[in-house]
């Protein structure tokens, strides 16, 4: 997975200097870098895109069809480069590489929080109110359920987590218990 992100760095520090030269709205350009790395993820489109007797502006034309939003001229110039270049599967490195050059600019980290149930916008915002003063930073929330914690969250920060979630509390009742 080393390769894949060597070979991403260069692309997402130029996309990202590209953007900031530009004065681009980085938050906006998150957005369709992230949609055109959830489209270079499908196995179907890779499998497409291999193909010796597809060329790369019936792949560029696939992908701009697909992509929800309208992609400003911007992406359009760097998705041609990443198929000129034949670097695809290299695409959501790319993506996660521009997001966190994004979030360095911006003093942010992203957070996933993991809960049991799903979390309403006024019980996120505070939440993510207390997260934030915890983690001396703000972040950007994403939230994914995961039943098998029973009831409370789990927060992960980069290489940080808090856990406060009923399965970990078990799972440390049961280590004092056969300690």
């Amino acid at each position: 997975m080393a390769e894949l992100a060597t070979i991403a760095r260069p692309y997402a520090e130029a996309l990202f200097k590209t953007c900031a030269d530009q004065g681009a709205d980085l938050n906006n350009s998150v957005a369709w870098v992230e949609e055109l790395a959830a489209i270079a993820a499908n196995p179907q489109l890779r499998q497409l895109a291999g193909n010796p007797n597809v060329s790369g502006t019936q792949v560029f034309d696939l992908i701009t069809g697909v992509a929800k939003s309208a992609l400003p001229e911007s992406a359009r110039n760097f998705l041609r480069v990443v198929l000129e270049n034949g670097r695809l599967d290299a695409l959501p490195e790319v993506a996660a590489q521009f997001r966190s050059l994004v979030n360095s600019k911006s003093g942010s980290s992203d957070a996933v929080v993991y809960s049991a149930f799903p979390i309403e916008d006024a019980a996120l915002a505070e939440l993510g109110a207390t997260l934030e003063k915890r983690f001396g930073r703000k972040l950007n929330l994403a939230v994914k359920q995961d039943e098998s914690l029973i009831g409370g969250v789990r927060v992960v920060v980069g290489d940080e987590v808090l856990d406060t979630s009923v399965k970990a509390r078990l799972e440390q009742m049961k280590a004092a218990l056969t300690a």
